[in-house]
C-alpha cells in the first residue's frame, strides 16, 4: 500500500501517553510537515508554538480545562508530553482551514515517527484570554492571532484503537 494512504488509513487519536520525553528531533520534523501544509493563496497564515516545559504545559492545561468547563484536576492533554499549538493570521481570509491543514500534516507526521497525537480544541478560547494574550506576548507573538488547536504528542500507552467502520454514502459522483 502507498505508505502516505497507509499513514492516514492507520493514525489514531491517542488519549493515553507514557511519560518519555519526545525527541527534539522528532518535534522539529512534525513542525516542518506542519508548515508545509497548503495553505490559501500561499499566505503561510499559521504558526507553530512547540511547547514541551513541563510548567507552561501544565498552564495551558488549565486553562484548557476552564475553557471546557472540566472538572478542576482533568488534563485535556490526556498526560502528552508535548504540545503543538497553532494559530493562524486572522487577517488571512482561509486562516481556519490553513491551521486545520498545518493540524493534519503534524498528525500525520507524528504517526510516522511512531508518535502518538491527537488535537485538542479550545485553543481558540486560551489565547483570546488575557492569560493567552499575555503568553503569546512574552514569546515575542505580534499580530492577530486565532488559536486553532493544540496537537498534543507522545508515545501510546497502550493499544492504539481499531479504526471505526467508514460510513456509507459519503462519496458522490458527478458527471454532465
Amino acid at each position: 500500500m502507498d505508505q502516505i494512504l497507509e499513514n492516514i488509513e492507520t493514525r489514531r487519536s491517542i488519549r493515553k501517553y507514557t511519560e518519555k520525553k519526545v525527541r527534539k528531533e522528532d518535534i522539529d520534523q512534525i513542525i516542518e510537515a506542519g508548515i508545509y501544509a497548503p495553505s490559501g493563496m500561499g499566505r503561510q497564515s499559521s504558526i507553530v508554538i512547540a511547547i514541551t516545559d513541563p510548567e507552561l504545559r501544565n498552564k495551558l492545561s488549565k486553562m484548557n480545562a476552564e475553557a471546557g468547563n472540566m472538572p478542576q484536576g482533568t488534563d485535556p492533554f490526556y498526560g502528552a508530553p508535548a504540545v503543538l499549538v497553532v494559530l493562524a493570521d486572522k487577517s488571512c481570509p482561509t486562516y481556519i482551514y490553513d491551521g486545520s491543514l498545518t493540524m493534519g500534516n503534524m498528525m500525520l507526521m507524528a504517526h510516522e515517527l511512531g508518535l502518538g497525537s491527537c488535537w485538542i480544541h479550545r485553543a481558540k478560547e486560551e489565547f483570546e484570554s488575557a492569560e493567552g494574550k499575555e503568553i503569546l506576548k512574552k514569546l515575542g507573538i505580534q499580530g492577530d492571532y486565532e488559536g486553532i488547536g493544540h496537537c498534543i504528542l507522545g508515545y501510546t500507552d497502550g493499544e492504539e484503537p481499531e479504526a471505526k467502520e467508514r460510513k456509507q454514502g459519503r462519496v458522490f459522483t458527478a458527471s454532465i
